[in-house]
Formats: structure tokens, sequence, C-alpha cells
């Protein structure tokens, strides 16, 4: 059910953005008082919530300002569309493409890379596609549609099945017949599912490892993080709903969750954050020498003045 706002309980946009300017490097202990009572929503992706990095981050979020956090986990496609909706003041998602769209169309504003993981193909472990044999994404899908094995797609417009389509396409393939199941729903659904029916199907690894142990699937191409392809990897972006094209949104509120979430101690809260022991999610926020092309379309280019 897609989330639908409540009427804003804080305090005027003055107090907020006075309560904001100094939250974030408070030494006070308790709740940032002038935004006490407010509620955020935040449209995001399942693999962020199935692998309870959410309630890890909202729960230190909510506890420092003195707020609420109503996350709504979908498909990269649905959040943005919520927010296209003026259903949701930030959204956390994963697929590149689909934020520039959202920026280029003026929904989105004051984009910041967070973090990352990666994809991972998984299987059964008898492996009958030959998977394990392959070194590149292409390859693995080659060897899974030649086999005709079963794939459990997400088929719902997420980042998961964004980065499946691209996938598929660059190995020339249009997956089609009964071997190619479409589920339609998030991430630990889809690995419910393929497990159920011994496929194969492409995971975020965070998913994959907070759910390892109630599952009988195998990892059998890594993604970069352990030496795969790059085509494999997975960057998480955040950004605000722009309120100039719904002034219901609380940007306030929103800019301040992004500035809890990509400062250090948000950052760190992504890098301690584990399942059976391994990291799930590596924080990106915080460099040297930040990248300016993340706050745009990665094609877009300043304009040179020139004639």
């Amino acid at each position: 059910m897609e989330y639908r706002r409540r009427a804003f309980l804080g305090a005027g946009a003055t107090g907020v953005a006075a309560a904001i300017a100094g939250c974030l490097n408070s030494s006070n202990d308790g709740n940032e008082g002038s935004i006490a009572g407010a509620e955020l929503a935040l449209a995001t992706t399942t693999s962020t919530y199935d692998t309870g990095l959410l309630d890890e981050i909202n729960a230190e979020f909510q506890d420092r300002f003195g707020v609420q956090v109503a996350a709504n986990a979908q498909g990269t496609g649905q959040a943005i569309e919520s927010a296209r909706n003026g259903n949701a003041d930030v959204i956390l998602v994963h697929a590149r493409s689909q934020e520039d769209e959202f920026m280029r169309d003026g929904y989105g504003v004051n984009r910041r890379d967070l973090m990352f993981n990666d994809f991972v193909v998984v299987g059964p472990s008898d492996d009958p596609a030959g998977v394990g044999d392959t070194e590149q994404a292409t390859a693995a899908f080659e060897a899974i549609a030649s086999a005709q094995a079963t794939f459990a797609s997400r088929g719902d417009d997420s980042g998961t099945h964004t980065k499946e389509k691209v996938i598929w396409s660059e190995a020339g393939i249009e997956p089609s017949g009964e071997w190619y199941q479409e589920t339609g729903s998030g991430m630990g659904n889809t690995l419910t599912v393929a497990d159920e029916s011994s496929a194969y199907t492409l995971a975020d690894r965070g998913t994959f490892l907070s759910m390892q142990d109630n599952i009988d699937l195998e990892i059998l191409l890594q993604g970069p993080i352990e030496g795969g392809p790059e085509l494999l990897s997975n960057p998480y972006g955040i950004m605000a709903v722009n309120p100039e094209i719904h002034d219901n949104v609380n940007y306030q509120l929103a800019m301040a969750y992004i500035g809890f979430f990509t400062s250090p101690e948000g950052q760190e809260l992504i890098e301690n954050y584990t399942a059976n022991g391994q990291q799930l999610f590596f924080p990106e926020a915080l460099s040297e020498d930040p990248d300016f092309q993340q706050y745009v379309p990665e094609d877009w280019q300043p304009d040179s003045g020139g004639e």
C-alpha cells in the first residue's frame, strides 16, 4: 500500500530550519526540540528494509531528533513513483538511471552518494546451468538461458530488476518461457521463491547474507566486492523531493535525514552493520575528494558559457 502522508504536526518551517542548523553537531542529549513530533515520509527499496539496516539507522535518527520515520519499502521504480506523486519527502534507492531521470524532471534535489554493496548470482548448490564456471555476469545469464534453468526475476521495476535487465540486454537475450518466472515482489520474497523452486536469481549481497541461514542457495558468481565483474556493482543514492514541485513535502526534515545518514555518525552505523558476521553495506558519502557528479545526472555537463 502506498504511503499517504499525514498533516505536518511539528513547528513551522522557520523553526524546523533553525533547529536543523545546529542538530547534527549538537552535543546535547535527547530530542532536538523544535522538530519533535514531525514525521518523515521515506520511500526506499526492499533491500534496505529486508536487511534490517533501516531499523538501525531510523532508530538512531528518531531518538536523536524526536521525530517519526514512516518508511515505505518498495522496488526502486515504485519508490520513485511515490515521490513523483508527492507521497515521500526523501528517497533512498539504487538505480542510477532512474535517479537521473527523476532529477532531470525536476522532482529530486540534493542527491548524495550514500553507500554501496554489489549484486551476486545465486542458485542451487548442484548448479545445473554451470554458473559457477563463468566469470562474467553476461556469461552466467547466457548459461542459465541456454540450459533453460529456472530463473526467478523480481519483475517489479526495482533497482535489482533494472540491473537484471541490463545484464540480459548486454548478453543479447530476451528471457521468456516457463523457465523465466517473474515474482513481482521484493528481494526477500524473491529469494524465498528461488529457494523453493531451486532457481537462480540475481540478489543484492546484503539481502542474501541476511537471509543465508534460512535458504538453501549459494553464491555462484561474486560481484566486485569479492573480485567479480564491475557490472554487478550496486551503489545507493539518497535525495530530497523538490519542494517547488510538491509544496506538501517536509524538505527541512528530509535534509536533516540526508545529513544524518551521510554524516560520520551515520556512515559509521552503515559500516558496522553486519549479518552472519559479514558487513552488508559500505559507506560512500565521506571522501577526501568528493565527486561533483554525484549531485547531478551522470551525463550532465555545466554550460561553458560560450556562444
